[in-house]
């Protein structure tokens, strides 16, 4: 089993040092989240609490990920850096592709893109985008990237973008940019199966709702002729899902997950500081990564 960790709580300039912590402590990767901009008023909507809250209102800042990330590139050497998840439907695909790549050159190839649909209406309204097209627009822009990163020149004529014949150089370093894809619904789980190279779960409830929702991953990737190509399966882990033990990494190891991403939980006082972070890491690394190496 391989951990990654989730960045959180911090200012920007302090993630390169709590990757240095990550990469000594053993974790695979390191992620971040992703929004463009908030509403004034963020509704609740949020798909993966029964709230329909996300624990953040609009006041929190919001970073370029790849920004960060080519930070933490240029501070590392093996830990791989990845989105969980960036709204790719918000991007242009050549905007994105170029970010990526720029990255992907900056580490030496250590990029994982964990894309979603999004679920926050407004941050669509604000971008000019459709929301109800977002699922279209995505399933449109995974390919054409794959295209970027693979063929001497492209040429693409679809429902969102027309574009005649160019080049993308450079490529990426080891051939491509794996692309995991997040979401647990009925659509991002035939996404996953059809379109990505793994798969991203964000919660675990119970044992039962996660194999479900692998056997439709497992059903649309045998529908798109897929079944025995490399498959990522990742779940990221929140404080208030089950807790993690030997017995339950043993059980998410047998149903085909090969990551889990954890994150350190803020005190009650206090809050997450650079150090507490870089700790937090050491300690988990110590106390848990260690039994699996």
């Amino acid at each position: 089993m391989k951990f990654g960790l989730s960045m959180f709580g911090l200012g920007p300039r302090h993630y390169a040092r709590v990757a240095q912590a990550a990469e000594a402590a053993g974790f695979d990767s390191v992620w971040l989240p992703d929004h463009v901009v908030f509403p004034e008023t963020i509704p609740a909507t949020y798909p993966y609490d029964a709230s329909g809250v996300p624990g953040m209102d609009s006041s929190v800042g919001v970073f370029d990920p790849w920004v960060i990330l080519a930070a933490v590139a240029q501070a590392t050497t093996t830990i791989l850096m990845g989105t969980a998840v960036y709204i790719l439907p918000l991007r242009h695909p050549i905007i994105a592709g170029r970010a990526l790549v720029t990255l992907d050159h900056l580490s030496n190839g250590r990029v994982l893109l964990g894309a979603g649909v999004g679920w926050l209406e407004p941050e669509f309204e604000i971008m000019g985008e459709d929301f109800t097209k977002r699922g279209k627009r995505m399933d449109e822009t995974i390919p054409l990237l794959r295209r970027m990163w693979t063929e001497p020149t492209i040429e693409h004529h679809g429902e969102f973008f027309d574009m005649p014949p160019f080049k993308f150089n450079p490529k990426p370093r080891k051939g491509t940019i794996p692309i995991l894809i997040g979401g647990d619904s009925p659509a991002a789980l035939r996404r996953a199966g059809r379109l990505g190279d793994g798969w991203l779960e964000i919660g675990l409830h119970s044992l039962e709702e996660l194999s479900g929702r692998l056997a439709k991953v497992k059903a649309a990737r045998s529908e798109a002729g897929l079944p025995e190509a490399p498959f990522d399966v990742t779940l990221i882990m929140r404080p208030k899902d089950m807790a993690l033990t030997d017995e339950l990494v043993r059980q998410l190891e047998d149903l085909g997950v090969g990551r889990i991403i954890v994150g350190q939980v803020a005190k009650a006082t206090g809050g997450i500081t650079v150090d507490t972070a870089c700790e937090w890491a050491a300690e988990f690394g110590r106390e848990t990564i260690s039994r699996y190496g």
